[in-house]
């Protein structure tokens, strides 16, 4: 039978979520704890990567096992098994054809800034302290939207067929003591958000004008667009499936 786990980890201990040679990773872990509890071997396959040091409110996973423990009892013994940096919140039953990474029809990422020093917020948002015009950040984010091809903002040399992304919302809001950056679409490229960020925060400083992002955009060439900023601010928040794939539904 196929499960997916819903699963919230933080990054900052972990070289990403996907198992690498000789990286501590998510997946690993989690893989490791299923094995251990169900006495079999277990891989789990992610909805996607996520880099080293980056956070998830909400990754899913699936994995096939026959199960004799119920779902809320192997859901408890996992949790004592797994590092207090990963949480399993719900272990669901699906169809036998569903897959976490191809079924997925939304991805939703956030991106933390605070800009006053705050010791609390290490590792968890990217301490950006020099002054940001919203207006100009919130034209370039709607240029964002219209655009279909996002080359310019993907790692290069990525085992990829199209750099084609479907945005369905997208936002830059200001917050009590930073900015929050909100992107939800159908995929994205590898360090995407990243590079959209750090070339929003150039837009930003009026180092950046509309019609030199629009060129960049146009030229799809990684070099031309801003740097990667920092993956500790960076989280997916949520993995949306079409409900008819879950069989408690």
């Amino acid at each position: 039978m196929r499960y997916f786990l819903d699963i919230s980890y933080r990054g900052t201990a972990f070289h990403g979520w996907q198992i690498q040679p000789n990286a501590h990773t998510v997946q690993e872990e989690i893989n490791r704890a299923l094995s251990t509890i169900l006495q079999q071997d277990i891989a789990c396959l992610g909805s996607g990567r996520t880099d080293t040091g980056v956070h998830a409110l909400q990754q899913v996973a699936h994995f096939d096992a026959e199960l004799s423990d119920s779902l809320v009892q192997l859901q408890y013994r996992l949790n004592g098994l797994l590092p207090p940096e990963i949480s399993i919140n719900a272990i669901r039953p699906v169809n036998p054809e569903a897959h976490a990474r191809f079924d997925a029809v939304r991805r939703t990422y956030h991106y933390h800034l605070h800009q006053q020093k705050d010791p609390f917020k290490t590792g968890t948002s990217y301490f950006f302290s020099r002054n940001l015009e919203v207006a100009p950040i919130r034209e370039a984010i709607a240029l964002f939207k219209s655009w279909k091809n996002f080359q310019a903002f993907s790692k290069v040399h990525t085992d990829v067929n199209h750099f084609d992304c479907d945005i369905y919302e997208i936002s830059w809001q200001e917050t009590n003591d930073g900015h929050l950056f909100s992107v939800s679409a159908n995929r994205f490229l590898r360090g995407m958000i990243r590079a959209m960020v750090g070339t929003l925060l150039e837009v930003g400083q009026g180092r950046l004008s509309q019609s030199e992002l629009e060129n960049i955009l146009a030229s799809g060439e990684r070099s031309r667009a801003g740097r990667a900023v920092p993956p500790e601010g960076l989280f997916l928040t949520e993995v949306k499936y079409p409900e008819s794939i879950y069989l408690d539904i």
